[in-house]
């Protein structure tokens, strides 16, 4: 009786571990493939991002050649077209559409206009036509603002355009901001008199800023011209060198300067 039972439980045991044993088998038969796919997919991916990686990097550099070039083209071509407007409809009144003969025409008469008015002759209508604009109530404070923006980039350099880039401690210890010497005072006060000088800073460029009367010992005077002052405020600052030496710092030896340029490259 007892062997008997034991024959069943046996028989009932055997599907069982046959079951157990094929679950196996399939799982093991599995997961190779799963894994497989699984780096196949992953490795698929990680292209993917070096791919589009690169052809970001590589457009945002097209970018970066392109924009400037683009930048530049479309403002000469505006500007071609601006100066070419005054005297072409008379070009096209005559009967004569040739494109730029109105930009030549222009930029002819500009010269011949600079070359007058450097004559005496010249100067003195110039004198006489400020006259009659200054006596005009709106007329004159345009044209007086608009000329002394002309004069502070006048290659003449005459007593109303900008002297001298002056680098000042502004608007706290340890700052420093650009600005361009225009005027000097004489500040008379009871312990004696002061010189000092007007110094406009740019904040928006160069047509708007704030001025400022500071004594001329606190001012740095940098070894730049006027032009190339403004060629640094207009640029954001991207233009200044890399080595900048004040009027009191011509003394120091070249040596010196020189090292300090091998260290910054």
């Amino acid at each position: 009786m007892g062997s008997r039972d034991r024959d069943r439980d046996l028989e009932l045991l055997i599907p069982v571990t046959a079951a157990t044993d094929c679950v196996a088998s399939k799982s093991s038969s599995t997961s190779p493939s799963s894994s497989s796919s699984s780096h196949h997919h992953s490795g698929r991916e990680a292209f993917s991002k070096v791919i589009r990686s690169w052809t970001s990097k590589k457009f945002m550099s097209g970018c970066v050649i392109l924009l400037p070039i683009a930048i530049t083209f479309y403002i000469t071509w505006g500007f071609i077209h601006f100066v070419d407007g005054f005297f072409s409809p008379v070009y096209n009144q005559l009967g004569i559409n040739v494109f730029g003969l109105g930009f030549i025409t222009s930029i002819t008469f500009i010269f011949l206009v600079g070359v007058f008015m450097s004559s005496w002759l010249g100067a003195s209508l110039l004198s006489l036509g400020e006259w009659f604009i200054k006596k005009m109530p709106l007329v004159s404070y345009i044209y007086s603002a608009s000329k002394q923006i002309s004069a502070a980039i006048s290659p003449d350099q005459n007593s109303h355009a900008f002297k001298e880039v002056a680098i000042i401690r502004h608007p706290r210890i340890g700052e420093y901001a650009f600005g361009f010497i225009t005027n000097t005072v004489l500040l008379q006060r009871n312990v004696g008199e002061e010189e000092l000088c007007c110094v406009y800073v740019p904040s928006n460029h160069l047509y708007i800023g704030d001025v400022f009367l500071i004594s001329s010992i606190d001012i740095l005077r940098p070894n730049l011209s006027v032009r190339e002052g403004i060629e640094i405020v207009i640029s954001g600052g991207m233009s200044i060198p890399q080595l900048l030496t004040t009027v009191d710092a011509q003394a120091i030896p070249a040596s010196r300067i020189n090292n300090f340029v091998a260290a910054k490259i």
